[in-house]
């Protein structure tokens, strides 16, 4: 995903600043996660947030003008701050790092129900759900890279898809939080892992 914003165009909240103008960032963003976390993409409203984040709610206005751009700048910077791909010269371990740091993500108190907030909203917003593509196509872009390396060592079909594989690691921990309710844990992770590592080695994942 390039970073852009999903309006096109240099709309509010898209272009990354610095001194003061980032400490606002930073607090209205965090603001923005925590009330997502605890009421959802319906309640969001930029007053509140003005009032949690401690900044002058024309500031807000100003800057994002709706909680659309907002949770698209949310986005954008999430994948900004997401840890970087791992590299361990195996496509299995490299894929089960990225499993588990799925895993811990979708688990964690306030980025699981961030997350579900956020993925509730694109069902019905389109902004939100074109902010959330690109949010992860950034992702899957990054850990792409380890199947590619994996393909160059010979572990998986020439024309092997690096995104369908990296994909296919997180499909499984997405559908148990957002269906069954179960906790996740590593086990869970290892075996999305595993899974999709097999698959892979098959030829399942080759471009048709």
């Amino acid at each position: 995903m390039a970073d852009e914003n999903p309006d096109q165009g240099s709309a509010p909240g898209t272009v990354r600043p610095g001194g003061r103008t980032a400490r606002v960032r930073s607090a209205v963003l965090d603001a923005a996660g925590d009330a997502l976390a605890e009421q959802g993409f319906a309640a969001l409203d930029l007053g509140d947030i003005a009032q949690r984040a401690g900044v002058g709610k024309t500031t807000v206005y100003r800057r994002w003008g709706s909680p659309t751009a907002l949770v698209a700048d949310l986005l954008l910077d999430m994948a900004e701050q997401s840890a970087p791909r791992t590299d361990t010269g195996s496509l299995l371990e490299d894929l089960r790092a990225n499993a588990r740091l799925v895993q811990g993500t979708l688990s964690d108190a306030r980025q699981g129900p961030l997350f579900k907030a956020v993925i509730a909203a694109a069902t019905c917003d389109a902004r939100t759900a074109a902010a959330l593509h690109r949010f992860y196509e950034t992702r899957v872009g990054e850990w792409a890279g380890c199947v590619e390396q994996a393909v160059q060592r010979g572990e998986l079909p020439s024309d092997t898809d690096p995104h369908e594989v990296v994909r296919a690691v997180s499909a499984p921990l997405y559908y148990r939080l957002l269906t069954t309710g179960a906790p996740l844990d590593e086990a869970a992770a290892d075996r999305a892992a595993e899974a999709a590592v097999a698959a892979a080695r098959s030829g399942a994942y080759v471009r048709r």
